[in-house]
């Protein structure tokens, strides 16, 4: 089997090695073929310097300027040749290690979701109390709009196999925080196989989702709507 793992980074130059050095280890104990891709979104520090000098091969996709967190992951999706695709946060909150629990499940759905929010999960270390209601009033709003049954769709730890991963990133329209859930609701419309898996997360302080973030993401969850009426996903 030929694993992907994708990763956007923005302004990632503090935390990206932390991450790349966990990879590297993980991927040493297994006998998976990995594929491993950065894609840089614009960012103006050293990130892409500090993954070009990493001691692994890595594929770098560079945007140029920014273009957003779901431009990225579309761009990574839809480049990667995997027979299985994990996207997972520059930061590391899901470690690499909670890729155990996915695989005697790989065979048997199109995508599977590391989950902070079921029985088993285990959140290390809390969002902050702000952060932490927003993200509920969130998730609520995704249920009333979009009619998801997902318990969290927004952990940065999610897996793809080859046929969901080119027919639902084809279909995404989204370029900002709101590409998660636009995913899962096409992954719904379309009847694609969802599997939630509880995972060990920690929250990490210097996290890009801001309260702004948060906000303007509530914005595009109506747009997916919007678009599913105007026929754009079809």
């Amino acid at each position: 089997m030929k694993i992907s793992i994708i990763i956007p980074a923005y302004n990632e130059e503090k935390r990206i090695l932390r991450t790349l050095i966990q990879i590297r280890e993980y991927i040493k104990k297994r006998k998976e073929d990995f594929e491993i891709i950065v894609i840089d979104d614009g960012s103006m520090d050293n990130t892409a310097k500090i993954v070009e000098n990493f001691n692994l091969k890595i594929t770098i996709l560079r945007n140029g300027k920014n273009k957003g967190k779901g431009y990225s992951l579309k761009r990574g999706m839809l480049a990667s040749k995997g027979d299985v695709t994990l996207f997972m946060d520059a930061d590391s909150s899901t470690k690499i290690e909670e890729l155990d629990k996915f695989f005697s499940y790989m065979n048997d759905y199109d995508i599977l979701i590391g989950s902070r929010a079921i029985s088993q999960s285990s959140v290390v270390v809390p969002q902050g109390f702000i952060r932490r209601n927003i993200g509920s009033l969130a998730h609520r709003l995704i249920q009333l709009v979009l009619k998801v049954e997902v318990h969290d769709t927004m952990c940065g730890f999610k897996m793809y196999n080859k046929k969901s991963r080119q027919f639902l990133f084809k279909k995404q329209i989204n370029n900002g925080w709101g590409f998660d859930y636009e995913i899962l609701f096409l992954a719904k419309k379309f009847n694609f196989k969802i599997k939630e898996i509880p995972i060990v997360w920690k929250n990490d302080f210097q996290s890009r989702v801001t309260i702004r973030g948060y906000l303007k993401s509530f914005g595009e969850l109506f747009s997916i709507r919007i678009n599913d009426f105007l026929g754009k996903y079809n």
